[in-house]
């Protein structure tokens, strides 16, 4: 199934109209306003295509396109859309805002207890958590820059003053979320002879080596990663003294929250309300720490530098996190790498060692990292090849691209998902579990990734392919009728032996926006230009360019004449073709080919007509 950003992000944004606005105003149903993962990715489907798309542009309503306004018709008008979405997101704002004015990042209902005999608390499910931090980073840019976009497009007094109060309780909101991320990093150090030092030699030695050897080889490889952990790391973290001792072993990346005995942000001008203690342990989660690096990121999108969305509070966090978020790549890529030979990523599925769990869920976190990681760098075209082949492999083993076998235990990667622990979370009480049921729109969105940043045309073809089979595995799953028709999730569709149908995910719905977006970034790219096609493509233009130079020798009866007009063509055409040689070969191939065709008949007509003299 081809994917069409434009096509399906207008069913998105048709289906997200229909279920969450009534008559322009957003509808909240039971769980909403519980959880502030699930209401920001709700307004993300709606805003992150908004705000990335120019098709999709929402801003300047002289501008919105007929199609987009169609698709939107219960959100409003084309000159009420706007303001319905500034109350809509001032909703968001007020409903996770705490007695104390400060933000809050509640996980919600997305909280699970470990026992099912166990209810949460409300403190449980007020627990903040790096999702939503994260979220409201991508949701709060997004907003911030509709807002400065379509200020000057409105002079209503009361939209301008609810844009005001919006614009103010975004950005104290952004920084809370940025504060939260750098108090949610950590680093965990721990001795090679422990359960979790055998563990991770283990992973990336794969047995092939003696502990001792492995150790020595990590001692080498992350000397430098050691040395600016240890000089550069001070604002909201304490990292144990411990990791200057080489022995020592250690991973970095994002809690599932905000570390206990986290340091709180004091070197801001302005001080945001509320940095609550933390609880979670001392242990990163590739998972998480995947999330946050995704938020992240769009702190440095040229969107965001170009409008001049952060206060001097929020660049001067934006580079503590992007420290981090550089860290967190480079560790992740090179333990996923780790060695000469085989990668500890290829041998699947991946073991996490601080909470003794394995799966291709974790495989693909691990991938997420890498494929950060190479974006941020010049990837080799090994790098690529092998990562590509993880990918299909990851497709495969999740019953993405082949057929479910009866009692398949693969199945529980799509549904109920991959459970969590959430080390520390006792002390709210009782513990509590994440679960992630999104493996299939995560795959996606990294393969289009990989596409995006890949230069080699076989490498892409297989991940272009490789995507196809996974949006057509997703596009099936959609909820056909009835609460949230339109929208993800029902496993049941594509997998008829799952315990649970149909259930309304805006997790996976907002994923799947995020993919459209990244495959409409993909298209606008220019094609791989071919090298070898190039060539043959300036031999035809060569040949034809001479060709056409002894054809204007030949006599013409009228420049207005059939002859004339063909030779401007010709003209007109080799021209066209030659400004595509270097960026598009494979256009410039095709139209020289008519043109060499069109001279040759010239020819031949023009040595029929002297035989017959």
């Amino acid at each position: 199934m081809q994917i069409k950003p434009r096509q399906h992000l207008l069913d998105i944004w048709r289906a997200v109209a229909r279920h969450s606005f009534d008559d322009g105003k957003l509808v909240w149903e039971d769980t909403d306003g519980l959880s502030s993962v699930a209401d920001a990715e709700r307004l993300l489907c709606l805003l992150y295509p908004a705000t990335e798309v120019p098709a999709f542009r929402l801003d300047q309503p002289d501008t919105t396109e007929r199609d987009v306004l169609r698709s939107l018709e219960r959100v409003g008008s084309r000159l009420e859309i706007p303001p319905n979405l500034i109350t809509a997101l001032s909703q968001f704002m007020r409903s996770h805002t705490g007695p104390d004015d400060s933000p809050t990042f509640a996980g919600g209902h997305y909280f699970r207890a470990t026992d099912a005999q166990q209810k949460l608390t409300h403190e449980q499910y007020q627990l903040g958590v790096v999702d939503s931090y994260s979220m409201s980073v991508t949701l709060c840019l997004a907003t911030l820059g509709f807002l400065k976009v379509y200020e000057p497009s409105t002079t209503r007094p009361e939209v301008r003053k609810a844009l005001g109060e919006l614009r103010d309780a975004t950005n104290t909101r952004l920084t809370a979320a940025m504060i939260s991320l750098l108090r949610s990093f950590t680093v965990n150090v721990f001795d090679a002879e422990s359960e979790q030092g055998k563990r991770l030699i283990q992973v990336i030695g794969q047995e092939r080596q003696s502990d001792r050897a492995v150790l020595q080889q990590f001692s080498r490889r992350f000397r430098p990663l050691r040395a600016t952990i240890i000089e550069s790391l001070s604002r909201g973290i304490q990292v144990d003294e411990s990791i200057r001792d080489e022995s020592q072993l250690f991973e970095c990346g994002w809690a599932w929250g905000v570390v206990k005995d986290a340091p709180t942000i004091t070197d801001l001008d302005i001080q945001v309300p509320g940095q609550p203690d933390g609880i979670a342990d001392r242990l990163p989660y590739v998972y998480f720490t995947v999330i946050a690096l995704d938020g992240i990121q769009d702190l440095f999108s040229d969107r965001t530098l170009t409008l001049g969305l952060l206060d001097a509070d929020q660049q001067k966090l934006a580079e503590a996190l992007r420290l981090r978020w550089e860290l967190s790549q480079q560790y992740w890529s090179a333990i996923a790498r780790f060695g000469s030979e085989r990668w500890p990523l290829e041998d699947l599925p991946w073991q996490t060692t601080g909470l003794r769990l394995e799966s291709e869920y974790f495989s693909l976190t691990v991938a997420a990292i890498l494929v950060h990681d190479l974006v941020r760098r010049k990837a080799t075209d090994d790098d690529l090849t092998r990562t590509v082949a993880i990918m299909e492999r990851l497709a495969d083993r999740g019953r993405v691209t082949s057929r479910m076998t009866r009692n398949d235990p693969a199945i529980e990667l799509h549904n109920p998902g991959v459970t969590m622990p959430l080390a520390g979370s006792e002390r709210s009480g009782g513990p509590l579990q994440w679960r992630m049921t999104d493996f299939s729109a995560q795959l996606l969105k990294r393969i289009i990734q990989l596409a995006e940043l890949s230069r080699n045309i076989d490498a892409q073809d297989r991940l272009l392919r490789l995507g196809e089979q996974a949006f057509e595995h997703l596009w099936y799953r959609r909820i056909e009728d009835g609460e949230g028709a339109g929208l993800w999730d029902n496993a049941r569709a594509v997998y008829p032996d799952t315990r649970v149908g149909r259930r309304l995910s805006w997790s996976i719905t907002e994923r799947v926006t995020e993919c459209l977006v990244a495959a409409r970034n993909l298209y606008e790219q220019q094609p791989i230009r071919s090298p070898e096609l190039a060539q043959l493509a300036r031999d035809l233009l060569s040949e034809a360019t001479h060709l056409f130079g002894k054809e204007q020798m030949e006599a013409s009866a009228s420049a207005d004449g059939s002859r004339g007009r063909a030779m401007r063509s010709i003209e007109s055409r080799l021209d066209h073709a030659r400004g595509l040689v270097d960026d598009r070969p494979a256009t410039a191939f095709a139209l020289a080919l008519p043109v060499l065709q069109e001279l040759d008949t010239l020819a031949q007509a023009r040595g029929a007509a002297a035989q017959e003299v």
